[in-house]
């Protein structure tokens, strides 16, 4: 009797040890970081299901018992974990910062290319075959970024971020030794395009997943970096081409480029990716109201928001308005504007509501744009020219914002929703300059300011209506 009673103890003691060893096992396995979703090195510690599944099946090997995971992976819809501030978070703002500085800032810069196109390099061209460089490389921008949208779900960001960079460098070298149409097609429209193309979506999709309330602040900010590269790159090409030359000139901005982009392969990182690779497009989206008329809206308006950014440094030069010195410098100070137009409406976006900010200032960049019909001297196209910079800012800062606020029970469908509309607004970038350019030489700059505003008056029309898709009539609400 004594012996049962002591074999039945310890066997007891036994299954209790086994069990208490399952129980350590799958804890240990629920404390292990799936490296791929989290490289932050925060403390809180997440599991994947493969290692929920291995902790599950110990247990259920050793004491018979299905043990519950203590924490899940990190999702992409949990809002609560998004940490919308601190250093990790403001630095992907940094480095998204320099994306647009030598993505959109590139692109921004165009007008100066096309003065000097026009006027030395490519004078056997007409304005609109010029322009169709300027708007194939932002078209590229927009189409390339919809297409790496899911290889930046599977993981790939550091591939797009390095890949970018390089296709920027090296296209920038390549427009240097450029002396024919098809050279600066192939350079500065494709090769660069394709790079920006590769930097634009993960850089405002990664913001995302590091700000709540504070989205449009954090987008406005990085944002704004195109603005500073639409400032220095056009000074930086005015003050050396006259001394060293346009091949060197280039070079130099490549240069630039080349130290500006090592800051965000350094600092950037993934907080969370989608639990599966997203769809490249999500139709059902057109099917809700307020985004169909926001797509459609912002199509309309980027067809004429690039007007006073390719025309206007030609047109204060051909009509002589200005000397060939400040002409220059126009696109720079409508570029400098742009900087607060990015960030001190994207502040007040986060208290009132994004289409309650970019509204009146698309409307506002519309009668802007008709007013460079009466504007014949100096100072009357500088002051257009620095309003309209400020107010035309949101048009390009805000918009992932708005889709942003439509997909808030949608957040793993953010990234799809961002690209397949930025794919429709491309189309608008790809003819709005060149239907300009052909306006231009049919009927003279006063039908291209016209053209544009058109396009931007309808546009906040279009807006509005999603508007009230969204959120009703009522003005005081925030949306």
């Amino acid at each position: 009797m004594d012996r049962a009673i002591e074999k039945a103890s310890d066997s007891a003691w036994d299954d209790k040890t086994v069990a208490q060893s399952a129980s350590s096992s799958a804890s240990i396995h629920s404390a292990q970081r799936p490296e791929q979703y989290d490289r932050i090195g925060e403390k809180d510690l997440q599991t994947t299901d493969q290692d929920q599944a291995v902790g599950e099946e110990q247990a259920n090997e050793n004491v018979g018992e299905k043990l519950e995971p203590s924490k899940s992976r990190p999702s992409i819809n949990n809002a609560a974990a998004i940490p919308n501030g601190g250093l990790t978070a403001w630095l992907q703002v940094l480095g998204a910062f320099f994306l647009f500085f030598n993505s959109w800032g590139i692109i921004n810069t165009f007008g100066s290319y096309q003065a000097y196109y026009e006027t030395n390099l490519l004078t056997t061209s007409d304005p609109s075959a010029i322009s169709w460089i300027g708007s194939i490389q932002a078209f590229l921008l927009m189409v390339i970024g919809m297409l790496t949208g899911p290889l930046y779900d599977r993981g790939h960001f550091r591939y797009l971020l390095a890949g970018g960079s390089f296709l920027l460098v090296l296209g920038q070298m390549m427009l240097s030794l450029c002396t024919q149409y098809y050279q600066v097609l192939l350079a500065q429209a494709i090769c660069i395009g394709v790079g920006c193309g590769c930097l634009f979506i993960p850089s405002v999709a990664i913001l995302s997943t590091y700000f709540t309330t504070k989205v449009a602040t954090a987008m406005g900010l990085a944002a704004s970096g195109s603005s500073l590269g639409g400032v220095i790159y056009p000074i930086v090409f005015h003050k050396l081409l006259p001394q060293i030359g346009f091949a060197w000139t280039t070079r130099v901005i490549g240069f630039i480029i080349l130290g500006t982009m090592l800051i965000p392969n350094l600092v950037m990182r993934v907080r969370v990716l989608p639990a599966k690779s997203r769809s490249l497009f999500d139709l059902p989206a057109f099917k809700i109201p307020a985004y169909a008329l926001m797509a459609t809206g912002f199509f309309i308006g980027f067809m004429g928001l690039y007007m006073p950014f390719f025309y206007a440094q030609v047109y204060a030069l051909t009509n002589h308005i200005t000397n060939d010195n400040l002409g220059f410098y126009l696109l720079a100070i409508m570029n400098s504007t742009s900087v607060f137009g990015r960030i001190i409406p994207n502040y007040l976006a986060d208290k009132l509501g994004p289409y309650n900010i970019i509204l009146p200032c698309t409307l506002v960049s519309g009668v802007l744009c008709f007013c460079f019909v009466a504007a014949k001297s100096a100072p009357s196209i500088i002051v257009l020219m620095a309003f309209y910079g400020f107010f035309s800012g949101t048009f390009v800062s805000l918009p992932p914002t708005i889709i942003v606020h439509l997909s808030l029970n949608e957040r793993g469908k953010i990234g799809t929703r961002m690209g397949q509309s930025f794919g429709i607004v491309a189309i608008g970038l790809l003819i709005g300059t060149p239907i300009g350019g052909a306006i231009l030489n049919k009927s003279g700059f006063w039908a291209v300011w016209v053209y544009g505003g058109i396009m931007l008056v309808a546009s906040s029309v279009i807006l509005f209506a999603s508007r009230v898709c969204h959120k009703g009539w009522s003005l005081s609400v925030k949306a």
